[in-house]
């Protein structure tokens, strides 16, 4: 069984995010790595999106992030209507834990962690539809693929999940 702990990401926790995302297996798909000041205007000064690092038997595995999909703005799913929908984006930091489960088992316990909100009506990601490892991952966790679409970053596949409470997940 993996048991994870989602804490906020602080101030302190920058250098090492900062680290994680020069990391290639993570810089592959996430990008340039902003640098500690952009992360922290991201994350630390009031934007809509709560940044989370996953703990994991007490120590830091993962990045997650977690937003309201409706209204997000820059061009992100300005056709949503659904106040319940949340989009999300992860990864591992550290390369050798790829490939073990524990992503999936990430994903699924921050969706959990989700669903408890009863105002959560889907939960979203969109991965590079070149991005095999994690189309298998959300899969695995329990995400349904709804379709390639265009996003600012490029194409996705969009990929959806209804809170366990709703549906099996």
């Amino acid at each position: 069984m993996h048991a994870f702990d989602f804490r906020p990401l602080a101030e302190p926790d920058l250098p090492m995010l900062h680290a994680w995302l020069q990391r290639p297996h993570v810089a592959r798909w996430w990008g340039p790595a902003e640098s500690v000041d952009e992360l922290r205007e991201d994350f630390l000064t009031g934007g809509t999106t709560q940044a989370f690092i996953a703990h994991h038997a007490g120590e830091p595995v993962g990045f997650i992030q977690c937003y309201v999909v409706m209204g997000s703005g820059d061009g992100w799913w300005a056709d949503e209507t659904d106040p319940g929908a949340r989009g999300i984006d992860q990864f591992l930091a550290h390369e050798s834990q790829l490939n073990q489960g524990l992503g999936r088992a990430m994903v699924r316990a921050f969706v959990q962690q989700l669903s408890a909100d009863a105002a959560v009506t889907v939960v979203q990601t969109d991965p590079s539809p070149d991005n095999a490892r994690a189309i298998r991952c959300y899969a695995a966790a329990g995400f349904t693929a709804v379709g390639e679409v265009v996003t600012p970053d490029g194409p996705a596949l969009l990929m959806r999940c209804r809170p366990p409470r709703l549906s099996a997940c």
